[in-house]
Formats: structure tokens, C-alpha cells, sequence
């Protein structure tokens, strides 16, 4: 089963879900806020999806901006950095769609098509 972790205010997390409801893919959902990623699941779906950890912040966030994220992910280590996602959802690129077929950090149509 595909596990779709949103932000249900996000504007982008309604499009990709009403794309995968349009394109009949089922899913389950899990609110990024309420239901943060552990360091297990972020480590596991790191590794897998192939991204670097930098990938997986929302940089457009203005968490992200208010800690000076940029700077400061320059001396993290990667398991420093794990930690800082696993610590507020706000901080997760959204939405992720973990599934058999690709772990994908934000949505972009092109990329989600394997699921069809």
C-alpha cells in the first residue's frame, strides 16, 4: 500500500492527492504534522529513494528560513540533520509518497507516473 504523508493545508499535497485520486492509485494518509517521519522511517526512506538528505528539507518553509537552515545544513552531519527532520514536520519536503514502486519527496508528475 502507498503511504502519502501531506501537509492538508499545502496546496501542493491537495494536487498530488486529488492526482492520485484521479488516477484510481489507492493510498493511506498520515498528516506530516501530527504523525512526524521517526529517524528510522527518514533514514530507511533516505537510503531509499536514492536523494541526498538536502533534497528532503522544505527550503521553501519559513521554519526553514527562521533557523538559517541554508548555513547551518553546510556543517550537519547526516545524522545531525536526520534528527532536525524527524524534530518538526514543517522542516520534510511535501509531500512524500513512499510506495513499492519509488520513494518520491515532493510531486512532480512526470516522476509519480511509475504508479499508473
Amino acid at each position: 500500500m502507498n503511504l502519502f504523508v501531506e501537509y492538508p493545508k499545502c496546496t501542493t499535497c491537495k494536487k498530488a492527492k486529488k492526482w492520485l485520486e484521479d488516477n484510481n492509485i489507492e493510498f493511506v494518509d498520515r498528516n506530516i504534522v501530527t504523525e512526524t517521519p521517526t529517524e528510522k522511517e527518514l533514514i530507511e526512506w533516505i537510503a531509499k529513494s536514492g536523494l541526498d538528505i538536502k533534497k528532503w528539507f522544505n527550503t521553501s518553509g519559513l521554519k526553514y528560513k527562521e533557523l538559517n537552515l541554508k548555513e547551518k545544513l553546510l556543517v550537519m552531519s547526516d545524522d545531525e540533520k536526520i534528527k532536525l527532520l524527524a524534530s518538526d514536520g514543517m522542516l520534510i519536503k511535501r509531500p512524500l509518497l513512499i510506495s513499492d514502486k519509488g520513494i518520491f519527496a515532493g510531486f512532480k508528475e512526470e516522476m509519480w507516473k511509475v504508479l499508473r
